[in-house]
């Protein structure tokens, strides 16, 4: 099993024990890699530092679009620097937000492409992040990022699955396709391949039903995996190790 997004420094807050607890505790559920996600400066070297103390921890460096507000070349140059790290397989969580829009949309964009270019520059997968701006990301992806690997990450609009998939890009299902609010999601699920296919926790967040109301943690992919794996007609068993070759193929760990 593997969880393909997760902030580990989040669900930690900063306490080195717990987040070895946390660790340990996905380890132990059968979580055999995770990819912890940053969003800003100091959360992708806290990703990167986890990823170094722990073996089967993996990092993503990028600038949320929340944090893009003011993005300039230093902070290119920043996140170029980060992901030259031996532990960074991937560049993001990037794209555009106009739900909560943190960062004006000119801010968003220019930091968005911006990290696509880093991506191609790095042969490193790219992790989108979109709310509330689903056709002005899919255009930007289509324009800039033909031929890179790109995630959908915390997946979220199934009217677009289509379009995504004619893409080639990766779908990625966090716990809220498990919501009972959430049909129209779960309805998609058996139509990604088997190729594009990824789970996550996007932890501390969208913590699954069977655990809904806590915070969420890595161990706890396996709620969203079994939920995926009824969905889709096929034992729990043979999802996890789909899974487990499609991050090795993706993030090559």
């Amino acid at each position: 099993m593997i969880d393909s997004h997760t902030h580990l420094d989040l669900c930690a807050d900063g306490d080195a024990a717990l987040m070895a607890q946390l660790v340990a505790q996905a380890d132990t559920a059968g979580v055999a890699r995770m990819l912890t996600v940053g969003i800003d400066s100091h959360s992708c070297r806290a990703a990167l530092a986890a990823a170094e103390a722990f073996p089967h921890v993996y990092a993503a460096v990028g600038r949320h679009p929340n944090e893009s507000r003011g993005f300039d070349d230093a902070d290119l140059a920043e996140l170029r620097a980060l992901a030259s790290h031996e532990r960074c397989v991937a560049i993001g969580e990037t794209g555009l937000d106009f739900y909560r829009e943190g960062a004006p949309q000119a801010d968003q964009e220019r930091a968005f492409v911006a990290q696509i270019a880093l991506a191609r520059e790095t042969d490193k997968p790219l992790v989108i992040h979109t709310r509330a701006a689903e056709q002005r990301t899919i255009e930007i992806l289509r324009s800039d990022a033909a031929g890179l690997r790109v995630i959908i990450h915390c997946f979220s609009m199934p009217s677009y699955v289509r379009e995504c998939i004619s893409e080639g890009w990766w779908i990625s299902f966090a716990g809220n396709v498990t919501y009972p609010n959430a049909k129209e999601l779960a309805d998609v699920v058996n139509e990604i391949p088997d190729e594009l296919l990824l789970v996550e926790t996007d932890a501390p967040y969208l913590a699954p039903q069977p655990v809904r109301g806590q915070p969420n943690q890595p161990a706890f992919v396996t709620h969203t995996a079994d939920f995926v794996a009824q969905r889709r007609g096929v034992d729990v068993a043979e999802l996890s190790a789909l899974l487990a070759a499609n991050g090795a193929r993706l993030f090559g760990w």
